[in-house]
């Protein structure tokens, strides 16, 4: 499985690497949320979580699909402005005001992005005009809890005062904790920024890309990129361009913006932490026995970013329930899934602390 990126027509003046303030705001959010990700981040986040006023911390939860499940395009807004070659801004502010130049359409559809379960490279209907949609969307909020449906809902009601809403939050975070962490990060990131750009300039884009991650690769003949990920997706640059934004919160996770109509983006890691030593012989043997099939790899792909309900994850991969409950049922006895009831919903979800033991390779295949 990939994420391809056709770059046909695309001119090198047109590949630009900026770091961005609110796309790395969105990661930061993401580490506190999903602490088990970020194993090289527990000291940052204990100290950040002990600050927290209880206010924004309830308020952190309210909407927190945006950033613990998924990485919503609206930390990246600068790639849904008209003509594909807008860049992040300096600053958050600059950030937020590009934000507010978003659609009401464009808003809602990357909001209620709850999973990376519902493929969004093609062209639909979007929920404030797609009654289909909307049901769809808060069918799947209600699979997280009664918060996120009354949100959703909110969402759909009154696009403005949910935007306004986030704006507010967003803010708040950076005078709570963000300003003090991204003065912190902002020169390194900076520097990234440079040393991609003059690869790009002296070597070409291949050399710059090989530079993000081996597993972004060029292919010149076909003029494509091709991100290896557990999941399929595809875009094309057209008349745009092409953005790298280097995070250094965000290992292991390397994102592709490929929404249909918005600008291409790698969201790339700097680096890549220690990880713990991997489990006994025992336990070792039990695991990797039960992702040999690659249809539980995939499942663990869906499971490593949100919970999922079997029905969901019989949807995505089209099989039927008592299928995907066998495959849950080993990634279960291998101690990789735990499972939890919501109301009427089980979730199932991937023990991101167990994967770590298990090895690194393995833990940033399925959270790419």
């Amino acid at each position: 499985m990939s994420v391809d990126i056709d770059i046909a027509g695309l001119r090198p003046e047109r590949v630009a690497v900026v770091p961005s303030p609110l796309a790395e705001l969105g990661m930061a959010l993401h580490a506190l949320s999903e602490p088990g990700h970020h194993p090289g981040l527990q000291g940052w986040v204990t100290s950040v979580t002990a600050g927290l006023d209880p206010h924004l911390a309830d308020r952190m939860c309210e909407a927190d699909f945006l950033w613990r499940t998924t990485f919503s395009d609206l930390f990246v807004p600068c790639a849904g402005i008209a003509g594909g070659s807008a860049l992040p801004g300096a600053g958050l502010a600059e950030e937020l005001d590009l934000l507010d130049k978003l659609t009401d359409e464009q808003f809602v559809d990357a909001a209620l992005e709850f999973t990376c379960a519902v493929p969004y490279h093609s062209q639909r209907l979007g929920a404030l005009t797609n009654p289909e949609a909307q049901r769809l969307a808060l069918e799947l909020a209600a699979t997280r809890g009664p918060r996120q449906v009354r949100f959703s809902q909110r969402l759909l009601d009154d696009p403005p005062r949910i935007r306004a809403w986030l704006r507010q939050f967003l803010e708040d975070c950076d005078q709570a904790f963000f300003a003090g962490t991204w003065s912190r990060l902002r020169h390194q990131l900076a520097a990234d920024a440079r040393h991609k750009t003059d690869l790009l300039r002296r070597k070409g884009l291949g050399e710059a890309l090989a530079s993000v991650s081996p597993v972004v690769t060029l292919d010149e003949a076909a003029a494509r990129i091709t991100v290896d990920k557990l999941a399929g997706g595809r875009t094309a640059t057209g008349d745009g361009g092409l953005l790298l934004i280097p995070t250094s919160l965000g290992w292991p996770h390397l994102s592709v913006l490929y929404r249909y109509g918005w600008q291409p983006v790698l969201h790339y890691p700097m680096g890549s932490p220690e990880l713990a030593a991997p489990p006994s012989v025992e336990q070792l043997t039990l695991r990797l026995t039960a992702l040999s099939h690659p249809v539980r790899m995939r499942i663990c792909r869906n499971l490593a970013r949100s919970a999922y309900s079997t029905s969901e994850l019989a949807q995505v991969h089209g099989m039927t329930a008592p299928e995907i409950s066998r495959h849950l049922a080993v990634l279960k006895k291998a101690g990789l899934v735990t499972t939890r009831r919501r109301g009427r919903y089980v979730l199932h979800q991937l023990d991101v602390a167990v994967v770590a033991r298990l090895g690194g390779d393995f833990l940033e295949g399925v959270l790419r």
